[in-house]
């Protein structure tokens, strides 16, 4: 099901239920009635779903899916692709950190590079026939640090593998 009619399902989903009166007898504010519907039928706590794809770094986030053992999530992102990203991110940056970040939208080509990478990197690791090899994510990462306009082509690069990934 696509994010959109998801969207939709969730929305007709709480004005339905907040038209019939499911609350209880007790008064809730609007954001407890949605929290208990969603959480009553295993849904998340938010109106719409974040993966897109089963490549995405939002998927990798989620948990739906193991993680390949040779990259632990727990894994800092400078023991994965050498301390060379140090120069860029903090040591604490682990990989499972690198996929949840939300900073890359508006905000710095590094971010948007380290988050997609990461999913490249597990993409790698986990999918036959993705189109880079887990060295070549972690070559063409350590070469896009070097300005903001080689982070900001190859993350877009590594965002299109990502989205194009079955």
């Amino acid at each position: 099901m696509s994010s959109a009619a998801t969207f939709c399902l969730l929305c007709c989903l709480a004005l339905w239920s907040g038209a019939v009166g499911f609350s209880g007898g007790e008064k809730k504010t609007r954001t407890e009635e949605i929290h208990s519907k969603t959480s009553e039928v295993g849904w998340p706590g938010y109106l719409y779903t974040r993966a897109e794809g089963r490549c995405t770094p939002q998927y990798w986030s989620s948990g739906s899916e193991a993680w390949p053992n040779i990259v632990p999530k727990e894994a800092a992102i400078s023991k994965v692709f050498g301390s060379r990203v140090l120069e860029r991110y903090e040591p604490s940056l682990t990989l499972l950190d690198a996929t949840q970040r939300n900073d890359d939208v508006g905000g710095s080509a590094f971010a948007k590079l380290v988050k997609h990478a990461s999913a490249a990197l597990l993409n790698a690791y986990a999918r036959d026939g993705f189109p880079y090899d887990s060295w070549e994510v972690k070559v063409l990462l350590l070469q896009a640090l070097v300005s903001e306009e080689a982070a900001a082509a190859q993350a877009g690069q590594f965002e299109q593998a990502n989205l194009s990934c079955t």
